[in-house]
């Protein structure tokens, strides 16, 4: 392939970057309040699932810090952030009198927590609010009015510095007439404060920590080799996945206290810091795979992330003229003394997966079969995502197929 796009990258660059306030330790939840009043919060509405909020040792701490400032507790959201349960959650604030919300656990809670502020902005009904949506698959977000939020991550996605939000609606609920995927995002979804506290996390399934941490994990490098990465996320990515593989090293090897969660959660922190922007991200094809293997089958993120990352980067390395930066990627992941660099990235990354326990083939999840790939090539090569793939590659349809083939 003769790639259209310049493999050159361009060295200048803008960087407008408004990040969350981060707390981080062991036992910071308990600073819960100090950071609302900081904040100029009153009253918060813990946003949940429903094992989270039936979980003392995650849920008991976080009211506890809270402490005055509780208002309450909705422990209603699903992986399949509804719609509807963001309108519920409006109601539930209203009925509380809350100024801030509180999201506890994955990024559907935090998703659905910044539904819920926007809708509360609004003040909608479910009927306007639904017709918008279906109708363009998105809300728009105010410039102000929003409820804050703190977020209190308890997995390893790395959603909590964004200011995006997926959210899905379904006819069942009344506000559509058929199954609706889309997403916000505006700077003022970014969380007011963002609360990392290794002992909170360490209460997570580890199954749930594996996936997540995966997902995690690819932030890191696709924001290394991403079309729009800059020297600072350069330098955030490259230490954060520098901790990450220590510390997912020591996870794998059956470490489980407090100094290799806090590891963990100083490289997550570090890899998503900078990579959500106004307008752009730094995600890239991995997560365009991730999307189109996710959005109409029941695979989880995080597994097929682990599935398709080695076959991606051994595409991604196999074209020429296209900057994958393989040697920044090996210095990340301490592989750079290697002969044969990408060889040496792509193992690595394996060993991580494998280390992980999450399925090496796609044929081991309940994704595609070889018949539907034509179909989820179109779906990846259409994701917003693949605007930030690697300068100078320009993927086809037939090339798409063939990574899925390999992960097959």
């Amino acid at each position: 392939m003769t790639p259209s796009r310049s493999s050159d990258r361009d060295r200048s660059f803008r960087f407008e970057y408004e990040p969350s306030t981060i707390r981080f330790g062991a036992g910071c939840v308990d600073d819960l309040a100090a950071e609302l009043e900081a904040q100029g919060l009153e009253r918060a509405l813990v946003v949940c699932g429903s094992t989270v909020g039936e979980t003392p040792a995650v849920i008991d701490p976080v009211k506890s810090g809270l402490e005055d400032r509780l208002a309450g507790v909705f422990a209603e959201t699903t992986p399949e952030k509804r719609f509807e349960t963001a309108l519920e959650g409006r109601d539930r604030l209203e009925d509380v009198d809350a100024d801030a919300l509180v999201s506890l656990g994955g990024g559907s809670s935090l998703d659905v927590a910044k539904v819920i502020s926007v809708l509360a902005a609004t003040n909608r009904g479910p009927a306007a609010a639904g017709r918008e949506f279906a109708e363009s698959g998105t809300l728009s977000v105010p410039d102000e009015g929003l409820v804050p939020i703190v977020a209190v991550p308890t997995t390893l996605a790395g959603a909590d510095l964004s200011m995006v939000a997926g959210v899905t609606a379904s006819p069942d609920s009344g506000l559509v007439d058929e199954e609706i995927g889309g997403g916000l995002s505006g700077p003022g979804l970014m969380p007011a404060a963002a609360v990392y506290d290794p002992e909170l996390v360490a209460t997570t399934p580890e199954s749930v920590i594996a996936g997540s941490a995966m997902n995690g994990f690819d932030k890191g490098i696709e924001t290394l080799y991403a079309s729009n990465a800059t020297p600072v996320t350069d330098a955030t990515a490259r230490h954060g996945l520098a901790k990450l593989t220590d510390g997912l090293g020591a996870f794998e090897d059956g470490d489980r206290d407090t100094a290799t969660f806090e590891t963990i959660l100083e490289g997550i922190v570090l890899v998503q810091y900078g990579i959500s922007r106004p307008g752009e991200t730094t995600a890239s094809i991995i997560h365009a795979f991730g999307h189109g293997l996710t959005r109409t089958y029941d695979v989880q993120q995080g597994a097929a992330h682990g599935v398709v990352a080695p076959s991606v980067l051994e595409y991604l390395f196999d074209q020429d003229g296209v900057d994958a930066r393989a040697g920044m990627l090996a210095n990340a992941l301490g592989v750079d003394n290697a002969a044969d660099q990408e060889v040496a990235v792509v193992e690595a990354v394996t060993e991580i997966r494998d280390g992980l326990d999450l399925p090496s083939q796609l044929r081991e999840v309940d994704g595609p079969e070889p018949a539907a790939f034509t179909a989820v090539a179109e779906s990846i090569l259409n994701d917003p995502f693949m605007a930030n793939v690697p300068p100078g590659l320009d993927p086809s349809i037939d090339e798409i197929e063939a990574v899925l083939e390999a992960a097959w």
